[in-house]
């Protein structure tokens, strides 16, 4: 959905990894996915940099067959 936008997709394993990505490009804006609390986390990084984010969360959470909701991150995207 995101890449047929244009848009650069990731996939990462957790909320320490959006430094390294966002320090080497020009990102006007970011969505992630994720659990809130990862959500509030890059939320964070992100004002620090002055990079307009936004956030879907997880509609179940763990460390394996995770969910979040398509419409949602469509109407973000």
């Amino acid at each position: 959905m995101a890449k047929k936008k244009g848009y650069d997709v990731y996939i990462l394993p957790g909320g320490s990894c959006i430094p390294e990505i966002v320090n080497g490009h020009n990102y006007e804006g970011v969505v992630g996915v994720s659990c809130s609390e990862e959500l509030k986390l890059g939320v964070k990084y992100l004002e620090y940099l002055k990079i307009k984010g936004q956030g879907v969360p997880l509609i179940k959470n763990g460390c394996a067959n995770t969910k979040f909701n398509l419409e949602t991150l469509a109407e973000t995207l």
